[in-house]
């Protein structure tokens, strides 16, 4: 297990009561956190993007490594109490300057979001974490494929333990010729993609 040296004293203790309820929230596990963390770091992302906020989590981790890369996180939660916990727990870290919280339907947002990037209003992504409604993992594929600069990467969760309801997903990622994939077995399993 890694340790949470990365983070304050007061980040620490957050961290560790969300992990608590790690089952409740869906949340991601620290190894795969502390990956993603690392992975923003060595790729030197700047504009990430996250499907699936829950109670904070992984935009914790993903924000603080963004910290670190002077980036930014933009995260998108459907349910509007679990956003409202997430914010919380994004201030308690001191992290909310590096966040942009998103309530509503992702398929929606990110319509929303991709018309703003042809209008030069906003920055196509170079990092998208996808932790969200797993049958909707092709949907959310279709829409932010146009959103992610080449030399961008997509890492999405679930994807060993939740295999049959992203199999679309994971059988257009292989096929398609501009990613280059590599399943790693965390947890619940890592599906990441570079696209090329």
């Amino acid at each position: 297990m890694q340790t949470l040296k990365e983070f304050d004293d007061n980040a620490q203790k957050v961290l560790l009561n969300l992990e608590k309820t790690q089952k409740e929230f869906w949340n991601i596990d620290r190894n795969t956190a502390n990956f993603l963390n690392m992975l923003i770091k060595i790729h030197n992302s700047k504009n990430a993007l996250e499907i699936g906020t829950s109670n904070g989590y992984s935009g914790i981790w993903l924000a603080d490594a963004l910290k670190h890369t002077s980036g930014k996180l933009t995260t998108i939660e459907f349910w509007d109490k679990r956003q409202s916990i997430a914010r919380e727990n994004f201030s308690m870290c001191k992290l909310e300057n590096f966040i942009e919280t998103k309530l509503g339907s992702a398929l929606l947002i990110l319509d929303e979001m991709g018309s703003e990037i042809k209008q030069g209003l906003r920055e196509p992504f170079d990092f998208i974490f996808i932790d969200a409604n797993k049958l909707e993992y092709i949907e959310y594929f279709h829409k932010i494929d146009p959103l992610l600069i080449t030399g961008g990467l997509i890492a999405a969760d679930n994807t060993i333990s939740h295999a049959k309801k992203v199999e679309p997903y994971l059988k257009a990622l292989a096929e398609h010729p501009s990613y280059q994939n590599q399943m790693l077995n965390f947890e619940a399993g890592l599906f990441v993609s570079l696209k090329i």
